[in-house]
């Protein structure tokens, strides 16, 4: 049963009918490739595609008898198709139509997921370019650190999404794959050229060898892919949600006219999007778990991997396209308050120019021990009294004044180094274009 928030085109990829459509294309495809090389008679193909049909609920009616899906399939075409469909699955075992019917929706799910991640990152790139000076607080370990700008920060997950592009596109390659081998894969009863044919109209690859299936790394390569886009989608949701915090408060997920975020607190406004995202997350990691343990198969082939990827598959493709759908409207429609930015980043009092400091004393001759001690002690200041900033602290103390000009100290208390390299992080990754 494909759940109520699927997106209508994944729905599609992974209905019974087009499960099915696609075992008849493979079907179609072997008898083709039969005529070909001389198994079957020449007109066998265009009789069998002229009449070739299935009914859904009748291969299932015809399932709970015979409790075997493909032979249910098989007996419906040939209640379609007639005498002549005796050929239909000639030479062939289950796992050929199976496998390679589920490389061939694993194709069109890809092409789905390719299209949003594109979405996504074009959106992650847009607001990168639109906040690329908007100052902000750079944390480490959740504690102030270094200026940044928000910017940079959507520029990071920009590049991380590329990475994602790419790795799905070369799992989609992995899976795009095929086999016609027959029974434990020794072409007994098909010659190789057939599976050769039936790949290459398929769109699809042959495997150099098989079992009677394809093998199972290469599907847990796909899941795990799957795994790491869903871990990177919960990183950029997690990083909303602490943004989001009332003691933060830099950025909020939209809320819209009517909204309500609370039954019992009418003034709450929640990250609950991202919550969700985050937590959807975790199912794609057991997917993927499950996906890891299909690998390990006895001999030639057991059923052990079947009934999981009736779930894993649908599942991990359908919550992956619906978490991208979630975050591409988060991202678009995002509220980013630049003022609550800039007052959280003078919040510490200056203490996040620390290492300028520190650098511009050991340009004179210190020690890093000796400079990094008189920063330190400068800081402490801070922490002991809430009513001072730093740089008022610096130009009061004597043995920093014995080295530095209060115009050399005033200088480090600028942001401006912070931004100077800005545009070229961004022309890097690619939003920007580099300057001739």
């Amino acid at each position: 049963m494909i759940p109520r928030y699927t997106r209508a085109e994944m729905a599609q990829v992974w209905t019974e009918e087009n499960k099915l459509r696609k075992w008849l294309e493979v079907e179609l495809a072997a008898l083709e490739g039969l005529a070909h090389y001389g198994y079957i008679p020449k007109d066998v193909p265009a009789k069998v595609r002229a009449k070739a049909a299935f009914d859904v609920e009748r291969v299932r009616e015809i399932e709970k008898t015979v409790n075997h899906d493909v032979i249910a399939f098989l007996t419906n075409v040939a209640e379609h198709v007639g005498p002549v469909g005796r050929y239909v699955h000639f030479g062939l075992t289950s796992s050929d139509i199976l496998d390679t019917g589920l490389s061939l929706q694993v194709q069109e799910a890809s092409d789905l997921l390719i299209r949003e991640l594109k979405k996504l990152i074009q959106v992650l790139g847009k607001r990168a370019k639109e906040h690329a000076k908007t100052l902000m607080v750079g944390r480490s370990h959740g504690v102030h650190a270094e200026p940044i700008t928000f910017g940079l920060k959507m520029a990071l997950f920009y590049a991380e999404f590329q990475r994602n592009l790419q790795r799905l596109e070369t799992a989609k390659e992995t899976l795009r794959c095929g086999k016609i081998s027959g029974a434990v894969g020794t072409f007994a009863n098909v010659d190789p050229k057939v599976e050769e044919f039936v790949c290459k109209k398929l769109g699809l690859e042959p495997a150099l060898v098989s079992t009677q299936i394809l093998q199972r790394d290469r599907h847990a390569e796909y899941l795990g892919t799957l795994a790491v886009i869903g871990g990177s989608l919960e990183k950029l949701a997690t990083e909303i949600r602490g943004l989001q915090k009332t003691e933060c408060y830099e950025v909020q997920e939209f809320f819209s006219k009517g909204q309500k975020g609370s039954s019992a607190m009418p003034h709450k406004r929640n990250p609950i999007t991202c919550e969700r995202i985050a937590g959807l997350a975790r199912i794609l990691r057991g997917n993927a778990l499950a996906g890891f343990e299909n690998i390990a198969l006895w001999h030639e082939r057991d059923i052990t991997h079947s009934s999981v990827e009736r779930v894993i598959f649908p599942d991990s493709t359908i919550l992956l396209d619906y978490m991208l759908g979630l975050m591409i409207n988060v991202i678009e429609n995002l509220v980013v308050n630049k003022d609550r930015m800039l007052k959280n980043l003078e919040a510490s009092r200056g203490m996040v120019f620390s290492q300028g400091l520190l650098l511009k004393l050991v340009e004179k001759g210190l020690t890093r021990e000796e400079a990094y001690k008189l920063v330190q002690d400068a800081a402490k200041r801070l922490w002991e009294d809430e009513s001072v900033f730093l740089e008022q602290v610096v130009l009061k103390n004597q043995k920093i004044l014995k080295i530095l000009t209060p115009q050399e100290i005033r200088s480090v208390f600028s942001c401006d180094k912070h931004l100077k390299n800005v545009s070229v992080i961004l022309q890097r990754v690619g939003i920007l274009k580099a300057s001739k």
